[in-house]
């Protein structure tokens, strides 16, 4: 018998014991049980952590001859991945109707309506760790405004449970992480899907999008904080934001939210002209470039759990090295202990390394 993590559970390992969930001893899967795919992953969204496993009882085959996909391809062949898959795509095309008939057909706002298919990939998500992983196994897609929004809300959402803000808060974050790019309909789509760089006069036109959103929702039944991260959602705490250039305490407590939510979004999105970058890089730039430019309690909280999230991921690192992170750096999250076969890498003293993928 032998205690294992979960992520590195292999189907054909059987259960030594019963699994129950941390909070309610719910029953997740029985003693003898022989793992697979769906039931690994079933375990992932429980957040069990690790579970007791009968190694006299795993096939010699399974032992000498493991499953050598990453995790995000074994995710990405299970039927949990294949259902969030198929519901975050009729999310999005039931959000693209229901926006387009409010700001082209002036159809009336049914917040429940738009938020609560958002609340039920959350629920089938099982906890930010996994919500995290599904988006990032959704990442081959070039997100268009409609998926950007709704990883935006996903996102907002966790972060709103990271801060311990009230049901009814973390909801007008969801919502405002939803609609916070509603101006950019009203933005001509070559522009937004041009893939090359942007004129000045065009970028000049793009900005304009947090107004035109605000103008959008100034008059529709929806909380205020609501209609003000759509327009502040680009401002920044060291007032190089726009288009206010506001500061601080000036700009709305869940435009500060939406803010982050909405770069790390973006950064880990593909895109016309790139394909996605690694969470860790997009965390050192945060790190390295922003801090100033966000509120602290929300950047702080954000990163120190958004790392917890990739704990135990197998990654790859600008050499070409492969290994697990086994610990994370409180003074550098981009820069975590990797452990490669017989060796621990700290990358935080290793300034010439960093993670490049995670597998």
């Amino acid at each position: 018998m032998r205690r294992v993590v979960t992520k590195k559970l292999v189907p054909g390992m059987v259960l030594a014991d019963n699994v129950y969930t941390y909070n309610s001893n719910q029953l997740v899967l029985p003693k003898g049980f022989v793992l697979d795919d769906k039931a690994i992953t079933k375990l992932a969204f429980y957040s069990i952590i690790n579970v007791l496993i009968d190694e006299k009882t795993v096939s010699p085959d399974i032992a000498t001859v493991p499953d050598t996909r990453s995790y995000s391809e074994r995710l990405r062949d299970t039927p949990e991945f294949k259902e969030f898959k198929s519901d975050f795509e009729d999310c999005a095309s039931n959000f693209k109707n229901v926006i387009t008939d409010i700001v082209r057909n002036n159809k009336p706002l049914v917040v429940n309506d738009l938020v609560s298919p958002i609340y039920s990939l959350i629920s089938k998500g099982k906890g930010p760790s996994n919500i995290f992983d599904m988006i990032h196994s959704l990442r081959s897609y070039d997100d268009a405004t409609y998926t950007h929004c709704i990883n935006v809300a996903l996102i907002s959402n966790i972060i709103g449970q990271w801060l311990k803000l009230s049901d009814e808060d973390i909801s007008i974050a969801t919502q405002a992480g939803l609609l916070h790019d509603i101006g950019k309909l009203l933005i001509p789509g070559e522009i937004i899907t041009k893939p090359a760089k942007l004129t000045p006069a065009e970028y000049s036109i793009v900005q304009t999008h947090p107004q035109q959103g605000y103008q959008i929702l100034r008059d529709l039944p929806i909380s205020e904080h609501v209609k003000n991260a759509a327009l502040m959602h680009h401002e920044r705490s060291d007032g190089s934001g726009y288009p206010l250039h506001l500061h601080g305490s000036q700009i709305d407590t869940f435009a500060r939210i939406v803010s982050v939510a909405d770069v790390y979004d973006a950064m880990t999105s593909a895109r016309v002209y790139r394909g996605p970058l690694c969470p860790f890089i997009a965390i050192q730039m945060f790190e390295t470039e922003g801090l100033h430019k966000y509120d602290p309690n929300v950047i702080l909280t954000f990163l120190q759990n958004i790392v917890n999230t990739y704990l135990l991921n197998k990654v790859r690192l600008n050499d070409g090295s492969e290994g697990e992170i086994v610990f994370i750096n409180r003074d550098h999250l981009a820069k975590p202990t990797i452990k490669c076969a017989d060796k621990y890498i700290d990358l935080s003293i290793k300034h010439n390394l960093y993670i490049e993928t995670i597998l």
